[in-house]
């Protein structure tokens, strides 16, 4: 059943909502949005769909920002502070179970920064913005540096741009998918799914 509540942190309240699988967990994954979206983008809605059945505990973080209503997200730094406080209450009530941490967009980002921080095991970065649109000198191509297992999926189509693979990072390419990963939700959560799957963190 779907578990709706909200966790403070030094920058206000975090909504948190928590999907379980019906048997014991195999991992956790927990996930962050895009900077003006929710965590009912259709990227992150079909990843949950296909990850709990698969045996994930999956938990979606609405950014304190969001939570009081305001659509211009926090500095990077506020976002990095309320996630990392987050995590540390979803690792206390999901004990023993490895942590995959992820997001769309915005969220991704937040959960590259910090992923070392709280003790990932791998990310799951959907739509990365490797750079503003229009500003590929302005790469953020560092923040996939993680050193974890790294998975990133983007549309060929994005205006954000599209990372290069890495040592640790797959790059899965969607053909005419945009920034918002609209178009076929199952199928790019169903890859995200079969990179969890190689890693044990599914079944």
């Amino acid at each position: 059943m779907p578990h709706d509540d909200v966790i403070d942190t030094p920058r206000g309240p975090a909504r948190v909502d928590t999907d379980h699988p019906s048997g014991p967990p195999r991992a956790l994954l927990v996930l962050g949005h895009g900077a003006g979206g929710g965590v009912d983008a259709p990227d992150l809605i079909g990843l949950r769909d296909a990850a709990v059945p698969a045996g994930l505990v999956v938990a979606r973080v609405t950014q304190p920002y969001r939570v009081a209503g305001r659509r211009a997200p926090a500095p990077a730094g506020h976002l990095d502070e309320a996630w990392s406080a987050v995590l540390a209450v979803l690792r206390l009530r999901h004990p023993g179970v490895p942590l995959v941490v992820g997001g769309r967009s915005s969220g991704a980002r937040v959960a590259c920064r910090t992923a070392t921080a709280v003790a990932a095991v791998g990310v799951v970065a959907l739509a990365f913005p490797l750079h503003p649109p229009g500003r590929p000198e302005r790469s953020r191509a560092g923040e996939l540096m993680t050193g974890l297992p790294t998975l990133v999926v983007n549309g060929d189509r994005d205006p954000f741009g599209v990372p290069e693979r890495g040592p640790l990072v797959r790059v899965l390419v969607r053909a005419g998918e945009r920034h918002d990963l609209r178009g076929d939700p199952a199928g790019t959560a169903a890859l995200a799914v079969g990179w969890l799957r190689e890693h044990g963190w599914a079944t």
